[in-house]
């Protein structure tokens, strides 16, 4: 008679069967984020990119995040005590970037966070920053509930809401057409509402890529009808839908790093979580690649101020993560900024498909990452002085690009690095990585954002 072994249930039970946590996401057979459902592309990825800088592109944002409405008297309580953030002044009709850490200070995960009514709040994005907030609500003593809508990938029906987005220089005219009237004058990152084929839309003003514009959002089953109208009202402006494949290298140009590695994987004070956490959560599944390497996965957590929310944090209210950042807030070593890749080293990678001998490992286009969470060692005279965590290529620069995390003092304008791109040994077991060989790369420091427009004139105050 054999006896059946059982399998791990949580996250927590599955470390215990492995090395440590860098062995599980190494293994991992998982490929980089899904951006299901949306069309792959509807024209071609370059045009698509070119619009949203010259033109207007229509974004379809309803399948890859993960929505969890907090409702309760404590629902804005369970937010400012995770959160970095402050919530002193914010409002019904406004929204914000939602930052957590862990005890120690390290990034769990963001999220754009909704102010929707009284008392009733919605985070959209990766799921990291929902599953803290939501085990925190299930767990702690707050009065507030927690309804979680999936996203597509892991949804056995339809979502809630449909999301999407209209950014560009003719945003505004687009948006006129389809409303029939004058775009309402709102603040950065506050909402109103919108008459679109009928239905009444909330409109976040927004700017994802550096660009004026909206995110839009309303019951699922007005979605068709209302992207319908958007296509048709935008066709006179050169509006372009942009395809499943060309959206995620938007992060490229607004400076965004989507990927940090949840920092919930050490620290007893995070075993509940762990607990809590699936076997099959992002957290579970996930898959590390790049050439950084380290035993300890601590050497891939990130602060606020590794990515770029330094002017986020607040100690206005106590917070978890608050000790930790309060300590390291006057003398953050590192910073974040854009990478802009070699052309006739990344064309070198590339050659290497077509001459006898080893292959490097090939750059996918328009985004290269090839796993869920990326990880590339930057060095400078052979020393490791950062990492770059997202890589792909962006018409609107004509270069291939990454986001990076380097120390101060290799972080200015000009600078030259080097980035290594594959991985070691010939490759991992991921199915995503064919045996290669690693390539240096160089590349020189730039801004983040890289576009100038991002930078400077589309912010919030």
């Amino acid at each position: 008679m054999s006896s059946q072994v059982s399998q791990p249930k949580s996250l927590e039970e599955i470390l215990q069967t492995v090395r440590n946590p860098v062995e599980l996401l190494r293994n991992s057979q998982i490929g980089p984020y899904a951006f299901p459902v949306v069309r792959h592309e509807f024209t071609n990825w370059r045009d698509e990119q070119r619009s949203w800088r010259e033109t207007c592109a229509l974004f379809d944002q309803s399948h890859h995040m993960t929505d969890v409405y907090v409702e309760g008297s404590d629902a804005l309580k369970v937010f400012s005590d995770l959160g970095i953030n402050s919530f002193k002044n914010f409002k019904i009709n406004q929204a914000k970037q939602f930052v957590a850490c862990n005890h120690a200070g390290y990034v769990i995960g963001d999220a754009i966070l909704f102010y929707l009514s009284e008392n009733k709040f919605n985070l959209v994005g990766r799921p990291p920053a929902g599953n803290w907030v939501q085990y925190n609500v299930e767990t702690g003593r707050y009065n507030a509930s927690a309804e979680r809508d999936e996203r597509s990938a892991a949804n056995q029906g339809r979502r809630k809401s449909f999301r999407y987005q209209v950014q560009g220089p003719s945003a505004l005219k687009v948006m006129e057409k389809v409303t029939g009237k004058p775009a309402p004058d709102i603040k950065f990152f506050n909402m109103d509402v919108f008459r679109i084929a009928g239905c009444d839309v909330r409109a976040l003003r927004h700017g994802m890529v550096g660009q004026p514009g909206w995110e839009l959002f309303g019951p699922w089953e007005y979605g068709e009808e209302v992207r319908n109208a958007i296509a048709e009202a935008g066709r006179e402006y050169g509006l372009r839908q942009v395809g499943a494949r060309t959206y995620p290298t938007t992060c490229l140009e607004s400076g965004w790093i989507p990927s940090p590695l949840p920092a919930i994987y050490t620290d007893e004070q995070m075993k509940p979580y762990r607990q809590w956490l699936t076997a099959k959560s992002y957290e579970a599944m996930a898959s590390l690649g790049g050439s950084f390497y380290s035993e300890k996965i601590t050497d891939y957590y990130l602060t606020p101020y590794d990515l770029g929310y330094g002017p986020f944090v607040k100690f206005d209210h106590d917070f978890v993560g608050r000790g930790a950042l309060e300590k390291i807030a006057g003398g953050p070593n590192r910073k974040k900024v854009t990478l802009v890749w070699n052309g006739d080293d990344v064309s070198r990678v590339w050659s290497s498909l077509v001459h006898p001998g080893d292959i490097a490992k090939y750059i996918d286009l328009p985004l290269a990452n090839y796993a869920t969470l990326p990880f590339d060692k930057v060095l400078k005279s052979g020393k490791i002085v950062g990492l770059s965590t997202y890589t792909g290529y962006t018409y609107n620069e004509r270069a291939m690009v990454s986001l990076a995390v380097l120390d101060n003092e290799q972080s200015e304008p000009g600078t030259q690095v080097t980035v290594v791109w594959g991985e070691d040994g010939r490759g991992s077991s991921k199915p995503t990585v064919e045996r290669h060989v690693q390539a240096e790369i160089r590349a020189t420091v730039a801004p983040a954002p890289i576009s100038e427009v991002a930078r400077t004139a589309y912010r919030p105050k």
